[in-house]
């Protein structure tokens, strides 16, 4: 059994830890969110056709808290490309990366490309035909 004293020692161990991290530093954490250069607007791409998606790269924030990117295909509004990336594991300061439209995509004109590393950024929109 805690005596009032134990019990109060602690919680005063416990209140200065938590005082301590809460007035820790933080470092900065910027969010890049690079404009999709590539599709652009009227493009038109075929299904199973390669292409190399580009984004602007010219001003990066000084640290980036995620560099890996990821390519995802939305159509409309809905990302329907998350559990099978078009491409990831790149570099996201590299600034292109050939993906390929999959074969059982459906034919449409309100797609565009999602760049995800630190932010996501979506591209305009663009379309796939057969």
């Amino acid at each position: 059994m805690m005596t009032p004293f134990s019990m109060t020692f602690i919680l005063t161990i416990i209140s200065l830890f938590m005082t301590l991290v809460a007035s820790a530093p933080v470092s900065p954490r910027d969010v890049f969110v690079p404009p999709v250069l590539y599709p652009k607007a009227g493009t038109v791409w075929k299904v199973g056709s390669r292409h190399n998606v580009t984004w602007d790269v010219s001003n990066p924030p000084a640290q980036i808290t995620n560099k890996i990117g990821r390519i995802v295909l939305a159509k409309g509004n809905l990302l329907i490309g998350l559990d099978e990336p078009l491409a990831e594991g790149f570099d996201i300061l590299k600034g292109r990366q050939e993906v390929q439209i999959p074969k059982n995509t459906k034919p449409g004109n309100d797609y565009s490309i999602v760049v995800f590393g630190d932010s996501g950024n979506n591209g305009a929109r663009f379309t796939i035909t057969k």
